[in-house]
C-alpha cells in the first residue's frame, strides 16, 4: 500500500480553530490574528491501488470493495482478529459526521482508504485507520431539481469510484483525487423521474444499475442499464416490464404501455462472473392493487420477480415470480449466490421441489428477496425452484407448488374492489426490507434481520389513488400478543433449518458476519451489537444514539481489524421506531469505527538479585 503526504492547508487550519481564538484589535483592524501555533507536521495519508475485476470477484481480506463486500452478496468479512472471545473489548477508534438526509450508506475500503457514501451524492475519502480527510466531493444538482437523496452504495473499478445520481446520471470520480472523470445521462430528470437509492455494481468491466421509477414516472424509467465502467458509454438497457410486442405483454391484461408503472429495481444486483449472469429483484406495480390494473388473474411481468440477465446483452435469461403483489411487498433485496449441497429438511421447510435429489451440489441463489420474509432457494443457472419457507408470520402466500414454483396467494387478503380492508402479515415495512443479512461460509448459515409486524391495509376509495399513488393505505402494528419487534434468524443455506433466533424489543437493521465467529447487527433505536455466530448469544452492545441506518462493514488497516457502521434516520427506521415509543433516539448522521485496543506489554522490571 502506497502512502502520500499532504500539507495542512490554511483553510483547513482555520476551520479547525475555534472562533474564540480569532481576535481583532484596533491596531490590526482588517487583519485576523490566529491565537494558535500551527503544527508544521504534515499528515501521511494512504494511497489506494486500482481495483481489478479479479479483486472484485475475490476481494483481498483487508478490503470491502462492493455493496456486500463481494459480488455474491454475502456481507461477510474473512477477517478474524475480532472474535467471539474478545469482541467485548471493542472500543471506538474514530467517528465522523455525515451529510444530512435519509441515511442508508455502505462505506467502501481499498488499501487503507475509506470512501464514505452519504446522502445527496456526497463522498468523503478518508484514512481508514484515523478518519483524516483525503478529499471531499459533492455533486452539484441541476437548477430546479428536487429529487430523493438516499444513497446506499457506490462501486469501485480500476482507478474509479462510480455512482448513480437521483437526477439520472451515472458518473465516475478519480479514487486518488475525487475529481470527476466522466458522467453519462441515463434518464432525463425533467421527463423521466427515476432516483437510484441502490447504486451500481461491477459486472466484468460494466457497471450495472437499476432505478426506483416512481409511480408518476413514464414506464421508460423502469430500466436496468449497463455502462462501460471506463468511459460511461451505455452498452444495454432492459425494461423491467414486458412491453407491447414482447413476450409477457399479455400478462398485463391489455393495460396500455403508458399506464404500466412503478416496477423498479431499487437495490443493487449480485453477479456470477463464471456464468456472466446478473441477478436483480423487482418491485411492485403502481397501483399495487391488480383489480385496477388489468385484473387479479394477471401476472404483470416482471413485477416482484428475480431476473437473471445476460451480462453481455442484458437479455432476460430466466425469471422467477415470487408473488403477484397486492400489498406493496417489493422483492428487490439481495440475492445470495452460494454453492452448496441442497438438502431441505421437510420438518423445517414448508415447500420443497419433489424432484430434488437431497444433498445434490448446486449453484444456488438464496436468501430473503422480499418483504414477505420467505426464504427462496433457486438454481441460479436455470431459475428452477428448489425450496422455500417462511421465517416470520405471513398470511399472503397460501401455497407454492414445489414442482413448478408457482405461488398461490391467499384469496382472503386479495383486494377485489375499492374501500376493502384486510389484516395482513407482515407489514408494508416488511418482515424483511432493505436492511440486509449475510452469509457465512464458515457456518453455512444466513443471518437475516427481520420484523414481527402486521398491518391493516385498505384498498383506496373510488376516486382516490391511495398513499403515494399505490392504490392502498396501510397502518403497521404489532400482532396481538406480540411485544418484540425485531429478530435475527440464522438459517442453513443447505437445509433451511433455523439454527437460532435472537429476538428483541426494537426493530432490527442490517447485519454483517465475520470469520471471527461474530455477527454484527444494528437496530432502529441506536443499539449496535455483536452476536455469537454459532449460538446467537449477545456478546457486546453500544448505544450510538440514532437508528443504525447504515450497513456494517469490516476491514483491515495497518494490520488491525476495524468494524464500521453509520447512523441516521430513514422512512423504514422511523416506522420501526414508532413501534417502540419508549425509546427516544436522536437524529444525527454519524459514522462510527471500532477496533480492539492495543495490548500494551508491561515493561520488564529490574532483574532480581
Amino acid at each position: 500500500m502506497g502512502r502520500r503526504t499532504l500539507g495542512l492547508a490554511t483553510l483547513a487550519l482555520m476551520a479547525s480553530v475555534s472562533t474564540a481564538a480569532i481576535a481583532q484589535t484596533p491596531e490590526t483592524e482588517g487583519e485576523i490574528g490566529i491565537g494558535v501555533e500551527a503544527d508544521a507536521q504534515a499528515l501521511t495519508l494512504p494511497e489506494p491501488q486500482p481495483v481489478s475485476p479479479e479483486d472484485l470477484a475475490n476481494p483481498p481480506a483487508a478490503d470491502w470493495l462492493s455493496f456486500r463486500r463481494d459480488l455474491k452478496g454475502w456481507g461477510h468479512s474473512p477477517l478474524e482478529q475480532i472474535t467471539a472471545d474478545n469482541v467485548s473489548a471493542l472500543a471506538l477508534a474514530w467517528s465522523r459526521p455525515l451529510a444530512q438526509g435519509s441515511y442508508e450508506g455502505t462505506p467502501l475500503v481499498r488499501d487503507g482508504v475509506m470512501y464514505i457514501v452519504q446522502p445527496s451524492d456526497v463522498f468523503d475519502a478518508v484514512d481508514a485507520a484515523t478518519g483524516d480527510l483525503i478529499w471531499h466531493y459533492q455533486r452539484r444538482m441541476p437548477d430546479g431539481f428536487r429529487g430523493a437523496n438516499t444513497k446506499r452504495n457506490a462501486a469501485l473499478f480500476e482507478n474509479l469510484l462510480i455512482s448513480t445520481s437521483a437526477d439520472g446520471v451515472a458518473y465516475a470520480l478519480d479514487i486518488k483525487t475525487g475529481e470527476l472523470v466522466w458522467e453519462q445521462m441515463i434518464t432525463d430528470w425533467k421527463t423521466q423521474s427515476a432516483s437510484t437509492s441502490g447504486g451500481p455494481i461491477i459486472a466484468g468491466d460494466k457497471i450495472v444499475s437499476g432505478r426506483n421509477c416512481a409511480v408518476e414516472s413514464a414506464p421508460e424509467t423502469c430500466v436496468i442499464v449497463a455502462n462501460d465502467a471506463r468511459t460511461g458509454k451505455e452498452l444495454w438497457r432492459t425494461n423491467t416490464m414486458a412491453a407491447p410486442g414482447e413476450p409477457g405483454d399479455e400478462s398485463w391484461g391489455g393495460v396500455p404501455w403508458e399506464d404500466r408503472r412503478q416496477v423498479g429495481t431499487w437495490m443493487p444486483a449480485t453477479y456470477d462472473a463464471e456464468l456472466d449472469l446478473v441477478y436483480i429483484g423487482t418491485s411492485v406495480t403502481g397501483p399495487t392493487t391488480k383489480f385496477k390494473l388489468g385484473g387479479n388473474d394477471k401476472q404483470h411481468l416482471y413485477s416482484t420477480s428475480t431476473l437473471a440477465l445476460d451480462g453481455k446483452t442484458g437479455k432476460i435469461v430466466w425469471y422467477y415470480q415470487h408473488l403477484i403483489d397486492h400489498w406493496d411487498f417489493d422483492h428487490v433485496f439481495t440475492r445470495l449466490l452460494v454453492d452448496t449441497a441442497v438438502a431441505p429438511d421437510p420438518e423445517d421447510v414448508e415447500w420443497i421441489n419433489p424432484n430434488l435429489k437431497p444433498g445434490e451440489m448446486r449453484k444456488v441463489l438464496t436468501g430473503i428477496p422480499g418483504k414477505t420474509g420467505i426464504v427462496y432457494t433457486l438454481d441460479r443457472e436455470t431459475g428452477e425452484f428448489l425450496w422455500a419457507t417462511p421465517t416470520i408470520r405471513q398470511n399472503v402466500v397460501a401455497d407454492i407448488d414445489g414442482a413448478t414454483g408457482k405461488v398461490t396467494e391467499n384469496p382472503e387478503v386479495v383486494f377485489t374492489a375499492p374501500a376493502q380492508a384486510a389484516e395482513v402479515c407482515p407489514s408494508f415495512a416488511g418482515g424483511k426490507n432493505w436492511m440486509e443479512g449475510s452469509y457465512s461460509p464458515d457456518t453455512g448459515l444466513m443471518y437475516m434481520p427481520l420484523q414481527n409486524l402486521c398491518s391493516t391495509i385498505k384498498s383506496a376509495k373510488e376516486g382516490s389513488t391511495g398513499a403515494v399513488g399505490m392504490g392502498i393505505t396501510n397502518i403497521a402494528k404489532l400482532p396481538e400478543g406480540e411485544s418484540l419487534v425485531g429478530q435475527v434468524q440464522a438459517i442453513s443455506a443447505s437445509t433451511g433449518k433455523t439454527a437460532w433466533t435472537y429476538r428483541q424489543r426494537a426493530g432490527m437493521m442490517s447485519v454483517m458476519s465475520s470469520a471471527g465467529g461474530v455477527v454484527f447487527a444494528g437496530d432502529a433505536v441506536g443499539r449496535f451489537k455483536a452476536l455469537d455466530a454459532a449460538s446467537g448469544e449477545k456478546l457486546w452492545e453500544v448505544n450510538l444514539g440514532t437508528a443504525v441506518g447504515g450497513y456494517p462493514i469490516s476491514f483491515e488497516a495497518n494490520g488491525e481489524q476495524y468494524v464500521a457502521v453509520g447512523t441516521g434516520l430513514s422512512p423504514e427506521a422511523f416506522t420501526l421506531m414508532m413501534m417502540t415509543p419508549e425509546y427516544k433516539p436522536g437524529m444525527a448522521n454519524t459514522l462510527f469505527v471500532f477496533k480492539l485496543p492495543k495490548v500494551v506489554q508491561p515493561a520488564e522490571g529490574p532483574e532480581e538479585k
